[in-house]
């Protein structure tokens, strides 16, 4: 069955409300592609349930999970149950307190959910999507640190700074921008911008529209570029505080 439409879905960060609201926003239609650009936990009260849905959303939809630094983090909680005071400061705290309700086998299978997930993926368009960066001019294969994949913000530094100044075709064009068409991250808030809409520079999309703070949860078709969001997460989770967006200087 050919896929009718590919969407990519910016950061979530235990905004379940708005990751449902979103995808309903969409009209769904079965053989729709779906691709997570990471970051599902940390920040609003529900990330467990975020995995949870997430996984039996996949059991219906054709979908592509890319791994993010808070997902690194719980990763590793779940696998050993070791925390540290970064993660717990900077949305931890929450997505622990998320799992109180869920058995020990439910944790594993959201281990393996984790575990499964990807660092970058490129499809049959040339298209990359990661939840971050990468630093290689050789391009995400070539990428000796592969840390680059959830917490650069180099990439998207310098695409903005190279937007509209230089043409493809020139000796100054980025070589690490060469080897993709579009390349589709996260991790970056657009919100830092002023923007509450997902961002283009150059050939990169940045899809995370502040999510874990004041923002929504975006998503964009590949193909129209036309985008869905749902509304600000804080309204959804009105009683709640937040995470504080001065922290994201500190989230790497």
């Amino acid at each position: 069955m050919a896929v009718n439409r590919t969407f990519a879905v910016g950061d979530i960060h235990g905004g379940l409300k708005a990751l449902k609201q979103v995808l309903e926003r969409i009209e769904k239609q079965d053989n729709d592609c779906f691709i997570f650009l990471g970051d599902y936990v940390d920040g609003w009260s529900e990330s467990a349930q975020v995995i949870q849905y997430l996984i039996h959303f996949s059991e219906k939809y054709d979908c592509v999970f890319i791994k993010g630094n808070h997902d690194v983090w719980c990763e590793k909680w779940l696998e050993s149950e070791t925390t540290n005071e970064a993660w717990l400061i900077h949305g931890g705290k929450e997505t622990v307190e998320s799992y109180n309700a869920f058995s020990e086998e439910e944790k594993q299978k959201h281990l393996k959910f984790f575990q499964n997930m990807k660092l970058y993926y490129l499809d049959d368009d040339n298209r990359l999507f990661l939840h971050a960066g990468f630093t290689s001019m050789h391009g995400v294969e070539k990428e000796v640190f592969k840390k680059s994949f959830y917490t650069d913000r180099t990439l998207w530094e310098m695409s903005l700074a190279m937007d509209k100044r230089i043409k493809e075709d020139s000796e100054l064009y980025p070589n690490r921008l060469k080897h993709y068409n579009e390349i589709y991250i996260g991790h970056t808030p657009t919100t830092r911008f002023s923007s509450t809409l997902p961002m283009q520079a150059i050939n990169v999309w940045n899809v995370d529209t502040g999510a874990a703070f004041t923002g929504k949860i975006s998503a964009i078709d590949l193909d129209t570029k036309a985008v869905v969001q749902s509304d600000e997460v804080q309204q959804l989770y009105a009683n709640e505080k937040g995470r504080n967006p001065k922290s994201y200087n500190e989230t790497k």
